[in-house]
């Protein structure tokens, strides 16, 4: 009687993509420990933040960062410290939901052009070429002068300037995945061209969506803070890190501090969300998954 040889295959359970990616570049931590550290300071602003952000007190109009004020006064006496924190809330949540509000109208639009095609393609490529040949800044500053400075009107003059990436990016994975076999299978089926474009296409191309909405969030703050400079953001008392640059410009010379502790709070926003959307693009890239 001849032995068998019995083998037992024993199921490898796959590492999360996006773990393995972080595992290999240990600098995209910094990005998230930032990133994480300036949002639970903006979801905790009203308990930790000293003082009231705006209360005004003249007795203390400029006063530089000490131990009763850590980062300063402003021109009318309120604590920075208090302004940056609360500003933190407004400046995050305008760029969270302005890339959200680009995010599902551009991807609907990109995909609905790649797998529709013919005039309709070409009319929203036609109109996303025209968006893209304006500056970001310029687009959104005209946007902006035309709606008003508001909060909501800021969310949507940010969100028109950055829909025109996300039609581009859907657009291109959707031409590619129309081709494929199961939706071949599902149109043979009769499946409606709204559940294909949902349910079979949309999670196959989902993942470079978010890669781009990381990295344009980042995008939205700068226009955010660029729009609060010159006046056209969240109209004051109200405190954000671009209005608070535009207050303290004045006096840059005699007060630093009004100017350098909202810049450096952008700084470290932008570059941890950079970060971050680069390690969300590194998991998911073939090469660098490959290890190559």
């Amino acid at each position: 009687m001849t032995d068998a040889t019995i083998s037992l295959t024993i199921p490898v359970r796959q590492s999360n993509p996006v773990l393995m990616a972080l595992r290999r570049n240990r600098f995209s931590w910094i990005g998230i420990g930032l990133l994480a550290f300036i949002l639970l300071a903006a979801v905790l602003a009203p308990a930790i933040a000293p003082y009231d952000p705006l209360k005004q007190n003249i007795l203390h109009r400029l006063s530089p960062p000490s131990a009763e004020f850590w980062l300063g006064t402003d021109s009318y006496g309120r604590d920075v410290l208090s302004r940056l924190l609360h500003g933190a809330r407004i400046s995050l949540s305008v760029g969270f939901l302005s890339v959200l509000v680009a995010m599902v109208v551009g991807s609907a639009l990109g995909i609905m052009a790649g797998y529709i095609g013919g005039i309709f393609d070409q009319l929203v490529m036609g109109l996303v070429d025209v968006m893209l040949s304006f500056p970001t800044l310029l687009l959104g500053l005209m946007v902006a002068a035309m709606l008003g400075a508001s909060f909501e009107n800021l969310i949507i003059a940010i969100a028109i300037t950055e829909t025109a990436p996300f039609v581009r990016v859907a657009r291109a994975p959707t031409i590619a995945v129309k081709r494929r076999e199961f939706i071949e299978a599902g149109k043979s089926m009769g499946f409606s061209p709204l559940r294909i474009m949902g349910v079979h296409i949309l999670p196959n191309i989902v993942s470079d969506i978010v890669v781009v909405a990381s990295l344009w969030m980042a995008s939205a703050i700068r226009t955010e803070a660029s729009l609060a400079f010159i006046g056209l953001g969240v109209p004051p008392p109200a405190a954000t890190w671009g209005g608070m640059i535009r207050e303290g410009f004045e006096n840059i010379l005699s007060a630093w501090w009004l100017v350098v502790f909202p810049s450096l709070a952008i700084l470290l926003t932008v570059l941890a969300l950079n970060i971050l959307g680069d390690a969300l693009r590194d998991a998911i890239d073939p090469k660098t998954r490959s290890g190559q």
